[in-house]
């Protein structure tokens, strides 16, 4: 469909001009002559584009353009006036008008105009649109759970989300959804419509990792050849997700610890103290007080990040909510794949109810998503689902997973020990290995002492 513009302007030459020159141009055109007419117009039509003449013979464009953004206020709105002056124009732009429009008017300005103005207008509407499925998407309503564990959970994110709280501290097993929850609390607050920024600090080095949070400034290292805004620059005023920040670094620990006290922090070669409003949303799956202990967590950032701490239950203790997100992952992935399953036996819920989840939630799918892939019929059945399948080396080598019981730490440190044995010691291939970059790995190698 053609966009669609509605002129409203008293003088018939003028009006009757536009009209012609846009819909030459291949725009859907309607006119009026008075204020009350556009506005009869506008009540039964959703236009792209108004373009309102600033004197009509029974009120002020001014008076049409603030009914018109109570109502709509994506749709882009050009005023007309043949008496323009800085005072009205400041007026109409303060009231959001797009642009303004002098007469007597050259036609390829004005189509100009007009072909900008449009692609606002879209852009409005798709921002508006993406929010609405963003908010969709990760309403309270949407995270399942049911058993007592989860109703309680559900009620203290609702509580927090609504809240002024600028500092959260999320603690749970990986896959238990932490990122998920950091952005249920985001959408579902007065931050929704400013930026949600994420970053798993283990994932670069620490001198980057410094650089991406607080920015830097031209010439503050060797490749930095303009001046760079950090995240919590670009987050201000929405939130920031620090993922696995029970990993970071001493340095950067105190660097975080003072902007948590001081809300106030310097880009990496910079001077000035730049201030900004950002809620922090921290999260962990390491036991911090034994990383405490261990002398590799600060005690006193502890209790700054600790003052609204939500805890989230392992898959294993949230009961028959395992089969409440294995049906649903079977929705989904059935319409994703095009795979007819609609039933799942209950020797498929036994199974799964009688496994440990050690990757929670995060596993579940993953198996469910397996299950449906290979399925040959229309029932899911028990032998569909494969548990605790190590983890497939590229030539259908197998890695060999520790016995349960065995912390994160020595886990990750055998699996790294078998990807570096496995490359004959090729960093980049053993990161490839695990599903690591380079940077990553090498990262890895020196926390857990293996270099």
């Amino acid at each position: 469909m053609n966009p669609r513009i509605l002129i409203v302007e008293d003088e018939q030459l003028i009006r009757w001009s536009l009209l012609k020159k846009l819909q030459a141009a291949g725009y859907e055109v309607s006119d009026a002559c008075t204020g009350q007419a556009g506005l009869d117009a506008i009540g039964k039509t959703a236009f792209d584009l108004i373009m309102l003449d600033y004197k009509l013979p029974d009120m002020t464009g001014l008076e049409i353009l603030r009914q018109v953004r109570e109502s709509d206020s994506d749709v882009v709105v050009i005023m007309m006036t043949a008496y323009s002056t800085v005072e009205s124009a400041v007026e109409a732009m303060k009231l959001g008008a797009y642009d303004y429009l002098t007469k007597p008017f050259n036609m390829d300005e004005v189509i100009r105009t007009v072909a900008k103005s449009l692609e606002t207008t879209k852009l409005r509407r798709e921002v508006r649109e993406l929010r609405r499925h963003i908010s969709h998407e990760y309403s309270i309503t949407r995270v399942i759970g049911k058993d007592p564990s989860m109703t309680s959970l559900l009620e203290t994110i609702s509580r927090v989300a609504g809240s002024g709280a600028s500092t959260i501290f999320l603690r749970g097993e990986s896959g238990t959804g932490k990122d998920l929850i950091a952005r249920v609390i985001h959408y579902n607050s007065d931050r929704a419509v400013r930026p949600f920024m994420n970053i798993t600090c283990t994932a670069i080095s620490e001198n980057l990792l410094e650089s991406e949070l607080f920015g830097h400034e031209k010439g503050a290292f060797t490749d930095a050849r303009n001046a760079k805004k950090g995240l919590f620059e670009l987050a201000d005023g929405g939130t920031i997700f620090l993922d696995e920040v029970g990993d970071m670094s001493p340095g950067l620990q105190a660097k975080l610890l003072r902007f948590l006290e001081e809300r106030t922090f310097r880009r990496v070669g910079g001077t000035s103290e730049i201030s900004v409003d950002v809620r922090i949303i921290a999260a962990t799956n390491r036991d911090i007080e034994q990383a405490i202990k261990e002398g590799q967590f600060r005690s006193d950032l502890l209790f700054r990040l600790d003052v609204v701490a939500i805890d989230l239950p392992p898959l294993r203790d949230r009961g028959d909510d395992v089969n409440l997100l294995a049906q649903y992952y079977v929705d989904q992935f059935s319409k994703d794949f095009r795979k007819p399953i609609k039933v799942i036996s209950e020797s498929v819920y036994k199974k799964l109810r009688s496994y440990g989840w050690p990757g929670n939630v995060r596993e579940l799918r993953n198996v469910i998503e397996r299950a449906v892939l290979l399925s040959k019929n229309d029932c899911l059945a028990a032998g569909d689902i494969v548990l605790g399948r190590p983890a497939k080396l590229q030539d259908g080598g197998e890695f060999k997973l520790p016995p349960e019981g065995v912390d994160i730490k020595s886990l990750e440190t055998s699996l790294i020990r078998q990807a570096l044995a496995y490359a004959q010691d090729n960093q980049t291939q053993a990161a490839k290995l695990l599903g690591m970059s380079r940077d990553t790995f090498r990262y890895r190698l020196e926390k857990l002492g293996l270099v």
